[in-house]
């Protein structure tokens, strides 16, 4: 008699992948609940619009910050970078002879230097990533003032016209009170930064390199044996994310046409939290670029809820995005530790 073929068992979700759906899954919820409680404009396509086209540019930096913290480290200076970028930017399309795209090598010309020189130290030097980059910030924003004390405008023909391109969707839209049909409107920096996504998905889940960072962040010793080669990819990882901060300089200036040298203050913070709250372990070797989009997405979402439920004072929306990050982290911890205990059961059976 022929024997009956055993069903395969469906392999578990890796940690990875569980926290990415957990953070997909608060996210809708919280986005229903604001729908279904709060109404207004969160009934409108273009709310859900209006949260990406304000945060492209952390969208873009939140990428940089999981590559480095798959990797066990941190980046802390992507915020002095954008705001050095986006004063840099300016003074340059300001002067006689300017052009975007010279304005965009600028911009990553900036974001790049500024990632090989962290990269070196953090890498071959092996000085805690933590104080590098934190001197990094320090310097990008004493740079950001010598550059220039007082805000300015854009005042470029080319790029103020590049900023009011938009992307319509009229099926997206909605009927105002007129009578007229007014479309659903997406900046062309949202379409850079779900590009950047799409890219840093592919170079993490398909790359010899993106594995390394995964390896590197796991288990060094194994990462060893495995044949890579740590301190290359570690510099690899820095310069890629001082590119994407330069990169975010500039979609944060396509955004606001000004810059100050307050810029993307604690950008930084909002895009750690963002990787964290999308299942980026800062223990390295866990996370998902998909689950970063998702943990910007919420982070933005909960700034937008807490207003719109009558809480006005900017206080509130810290001590919210504070307990939320704490939930999370918190939620992680618990979800792996289960996780860990029921393999370790398997294993002794």
């Amino acid at each position: 008699m022929n024997k009956q073929p055993k069903l395969r068992q469906r392999e578990p979700m890796s940690e990875t992948q569980l926290l990415m759906t957990i953070a997909i899954c608060i996210f809708v919820v919280m986005y229903g609940l604001a729908i279904v409680f709060l109404g207004g404009g969160f009934q409108r396509t273009q709310q859900f619009f209006n949260i990406l086209n304000d945060n492209a540019a952390l969208l873009i930096i939140s990428c940089s910050l999981t590559i480095v913290m798959i990797c066990g480290g941190i980046d802390i200076s992507v915020g002095g970078v954008i705001g050095l970028v986006v004063m840099t930017c300016v003074v340059y399309l300001n002067s006689a002879g300017a052009s975007i795209p010279v304005a965009l090598l600028i911009a990553l010309g900036i974001g790049a230097a500024f990632g090989v020189v962290q990269g070196f130290l953090v890498s071959y030097l092996e000085i805690q990533p933590f104080i590098v980059t934190l001197a990094g910030m320090f310097f990008a924003r004493g740079m950001t003032t010598i550059v220039s004390v007082n805000p300015q405008k854009v005042a470029h023909e080319g790029f103020l016209a590049l900023m009011k391109q938009k992307i319509e969707i009229p099926w997206l839209g909605y009927v105002a009170k007129k009578g007229n049909l007014v479309p659903a409107r997406l900046e062309i920096g949202v379409i850079i930064a779900l590009a950047v996504v799409v890219l840093v998905y592919v170079l993490l889940r398909y790359t010899k390199l993106g594995r390394g960072f995964y390896a590197i962040g796991g288990n060094q010793q194994s990462a060893l044996m495995l044949g890579v080669n740590i301190k290359r990819t570690r510099f690899i990882a820095h310069t890629l994310s001082g590119l994407l901060a330069g990169l975010a300089g500039f979609v944060f200036l396509m955004h606001t046409g000004a810059g100050n040298a307050t810029n993307a203050s604690a950008a930084e913070m909002n895009a750690i939290a963002s990787s964290i709250i999308g299942g980026t372990l800062l223990t390295g070797g866990v996370g998902n670029v998909f689950g970063t989009l998702f943990g910007v997405l919420t982070l933005a979402t909960i700034k937008a809820i807490v207003p719109a439920s009558g809480l006005t004072e900017p206080w509130w929306q810290s001590i919210t995005t504070g307990a939320m990050l704490c939930f999370f982290i918190l939620l992680q911890s618990v979800v792996l530790k289960k996780r860990g205990s029921k393999k370790a059961k398997a294993a002794k059976e």
